[in-house]
């Protein structure tokens, strides 16, 4: 009897088990939650967690709760694909996540290859979905548009028409960055005085500066292509050697290491092109930065904050207009969104691209302080 009864009371185990893992979308979330590219990558994480507590709140998706898998890529190309294998293994229907397109280049292929639909928070190179296959997509904007935008701005606004340029040469996105800076510089009439490199992991500028220092006559301005943690570094020793001509970047300097790391006293002159959200007086940007404030008794520390929550409610959205977990049809879903409200613009994907064109926002820092300068839009 007591043999019957443990039996029995397995089946009905395994029969619940079934049920509980029925009443669950598992999502992977790849990000770096350790190293250089943590200051990016956490705030994003910590936008799509909100997003899934409020949306299981409001009775989930198709009558299950979201579950969230996110392991920590570590900043590492080959400690993300691990993580990428590890949340495949898991029977996730989806995933998103990365703020960089070397990261994303070591995960989203292996989506690829088992079918499942692959959404990027926060990488902008605009050939990704192209590099990966029909299963990639970009919640933000391209490398070319957020280049185009600096560019315009240090030429018509800051009246720059000398620039040095200094590339991290270890990865995609920083590359591409510079390429199109240059690029749209030179459309404008702008001279391109010097090109210099460095490496991810780098902490020691000094050579780089003597050499920029050493141009005459001095640039108006240098080009910082840098990942967050190489980001406040430079700012840093490019001040504490007496240079104080203004330094201009793409989104890897939308961290607070660009305040923190000189100092307010230091961080000055510096502007960056980033995705659209601070100053912005829409609904949903305003309800963003008030729950997140209630959820984590901070504000949104940089944009990639609202980016997380954008790429998640996106897979939402594309969930329900598909009416199915099944990643096939997410995918589908995905292909066809239109006129998406995000809170850093509006997401919109054609047949030819699955890179949304998207308001960029022109970001000043002055005694360590970010203000939104200009909202740019793409042509």
């Amino acid at each position: 009897m007591k043999a019957l009864l443990s039996v029995s009371a397995l089946v009905m185990a395994a029969m619940l088990g079934t049920a509980s893992a029925q009443d669950v979308i598992k999502i992977g979330a790849l990000y770096n939650l350790t190293g250089g590219m943590s200051s990016l990558d956490g705030p994003s994480l910590k936008g799509a967690q909100l997003a899934a507590k409020q949306i299981n709140a409001a009775g989930g998706l198709l009558g299950k709760q979201i579950e969230l898998i996110a392991p920590d890529g570590k900043t590492d190309q080959q400690e993300t694909a691990i993580a990428a294998q590890r949340v495949l293994s898991e029977g996730v229907v989806a995933g998103f996540g990365q703020s960089d397109t070397t990261f994303v280049m070591a995960g989203a292929p292996l989506f690829q290859e088992k079918g499942v639909p692959f959404l990027t928070s926060g990488a902008t190179h605009p050939e990704l979905p192209q590099w990966v296959g029909d299963y990639m997509f970009m919640t933000a904007f391209g490398d070319d548009d957020q280049s185009y935008a600096i560019a315009d701005y240090a030429y018509d606004k800051l009246g720059a028409r000398r620039v040095a340029v200094w590339t991290d040469n270890s990865m995609d996105f920083t590359k591409a960055l510079s390429k199109f800076f240059v690029e749209r510089f030179k459309e404008k009439g702008g001279e391109i005085v010097g090109e210099d490199i460095f490496m991810m992991g780098d902490t020691d500028f000094s050579a780089q500066i003597a050499r920029l220092a050493a141009i005459d006559p001095k640039p108006d301005a240098v080009f910082v292509s840098a990942i967050p943690s190489e980001a406040g570094l430079s700012v840093k020793q490019i001040r504490e050697q007496g240079l104080d001509l203004t330094i201009v970047s793409g989104d890897g300097f939308d961290t607070q290491l660009v305040s923190t790391v000189p100092g307010p006293e230091l961080a000055n002159n510096v502007y960056f092109s980033t995705h659209t959200y601070l100053g912005d007086d829409r609904p949903e940007v305003q309800k963003f930065i008030e729950d997140y404030k209630a959820e984590y008794g901070i504000e949104p520390e940089n944009s990639f904050a609202p980016l997380g929550y954008d790429a998640l409610n996106l897979l939402a959205d594309a969930i329900r207009r598909a009416n199915s977990d099944e990643p096939a049809k997410i995918r589908d879903a995905l292909a066809e969104t239109r006129g998406f409200k995000a809170v850093t613009g509006e997401i919109s994907y054609t047949r030819e691209s699955m890179v949304p064109p998207k308001p960029i926002s022109i970001i000043s820092v002055t005694g360590g302080e970010f203000k939104v300068e200009e909202i740019w839009l793409p042509e």
